[in-house]
């Protein structure tokens, strides 16, 4: 797998050339310029949550009427089934002020119980917020 160069415009996503990258929530309302720079660095579509090999990365679009915070842990804990060790996981929400947003809160609770780790949080595109997650440290 190829790691993205500095001058990728998605590796500020941590994907690349050749990765698998798996898909939840998608909806008429994702943000297609964010899902077509994903794809540009991946070099292939996306893959849907029904995919069922391992993935590199997974994205999971969440809105406010998605559900409350355990269908957010069950759909977290749902990327990391087919997801490599190591591999990375956005939650992109509606930003602060739109229709759909999530308290930052009830991400961290649904990451903590799924065994997940909020690392940081940018502004993906003009509507949607992103929240990286990362596996917390765990015994091989």
């Amino acid at each position: 797998m190829a790691s993205p160069s500095g001058d990728q415009p998605t590796s500020r996503f941590g994907v690349g050339s050749g990765q698998v990258i798996q898909e939840f929530g998608y909806d008429d309302d994702v943000d297609e310029e964010l899902r077509a720079e994903l794809e540009k660095a991946a070099g292939h579509e996306l893959v849907d949550e029904y995919y069922d090999d391992v993935t590199d990365a997974a994205i999971l679009w969440w809105r406010e009427d998605d559900g409350d915070v355990q269908d957010l842990t069950d759909v977290m804990v749902d990327a990391q089934e087919m997801l490599e060790d190591g591999g990375l996981i956005w939650v992109f929400t509606p930003k602060s002020g739109r229709d759909g947003h999530v308290k930052p809160a009830d991400f961290e609770e649904a990451a903590s119980t799924a065994g997940l780790h909020a690392t940081s949080a940018i502004s993906a595109a003009q509507h949607w917020s992103g929240i990286r997650l990362t596996a917390r440290g765990r015994g091989k």
